[in-house]
């Protein structure tokens, strides 16, 4: 008995020269930074759906996000954030094709794919940036007190509410041009959650850009060909991908639900 207790209290289970998690430093760290930005994403999420179903009502986003560049006053809900969605995938795709190409230490591939990733985030934070600006500077009608109203700047402060129906115009003795709408002021706690939280992603986004413009200048320097490995390249990809990831939690709170 007391052998097996001194032997057991000698065992050493980790020396400190290799990691129990089987896991290179880096990578290692790198899980630990997303598990606590995805906590930070969370109680984002958590806090606007908290408020959002404390409301009695909640702007439509059919009706918020239903403009498309060069389409002029065309409703097409939806279509234009399912563009940037369907951007910030592809840029996913080609990450994946990097990291790919990283592990069979093609530096033309790396270079290559890492170029159209970098391509793809800019493209997605041009579109969130056309999106911001339009909801900001846009004239919508808005019902104050019984009398129609235009404002611009409406999403910064106080976002659509609910459509006034044209009868309840009529009964106010209110008309408006043919296909312009009219609605109630909104919550004001819509546009700070909206553009608070897109914006806290779209800054990770731009974060991941520029890492990968980093990693290509290195990649095109030869700087991972003389290490024998391309393993910030893997670092950099867990990085992307959880942007994308996180994009996906946005795209339902803010546009589907």
């Amino acid at each position: 008995m007391t052998t097996t207790a001194v032997s057991q209290h000698q065992t050493k289970w980790w020396s400190g020269g290799k990691s129990p998690f089987n896991i290179e430093y880096g990578k290692l760290m790198m899980w630990y930074f997303l598990m606590s930005d995805s906590f930070t994403f969370g109680a984002f999420l958590i806090s606007y759906g908290t408020i959002r179903f404390s409301q009695n009502y909640w702007p439509s986003p059919s009706f918020v996000f239903n403009t498309f560049p060069g389409a002029g006053h065309t409703n097409l809900p939806l279509a234009f954030v399912s563009l940037m969605t369907f951007i910030l995938i592809m840029s996913s795709v080609t990450m994946v094709l990097a990291v790919h190409e990283g592990h069979h230490g093609n530096k033309k591939g790396v270079v290559k794919w890492l170029a159209w990733t970098i391509v793809g985030g800019f493209a997605f934070l041009s579109c969130q940036a056309w999106e911001w600006h339009h909801l900001i500077t846009g004239a919508h009608n808005v019902l104050v007190d019984g009398k129609i109203e235009q404002w611009g700047q409406s999403m910064s402060h106080n976002p659509w509410g609910p459509l006034v129906p044209h009868e309840e115009l009529q009964r106010l003795g209110l008309s408006v041009p043919e296909g312009e709408h009219v609605y109630t002021p909104g919550p004001v706690a819509f546009g700070g959650y909206f553009f608070g939280i897109t914006g806290f992603h779209g800054f990770h986004v731009f974060s991941g850009v520029l890492i990968n413009i980093i990693m290509l200048v290195m990649a095109q320097n030869g700087v991972f060909e003389r290490r024998g490995h391309y393993l910030m390249i893997e670092k950099a990809g867990l990085y992307w991908h959880f942007v994308d990831l996180v994009w996906v939690f946005v795209f339902l709170c803010f546009y589907l639900v």
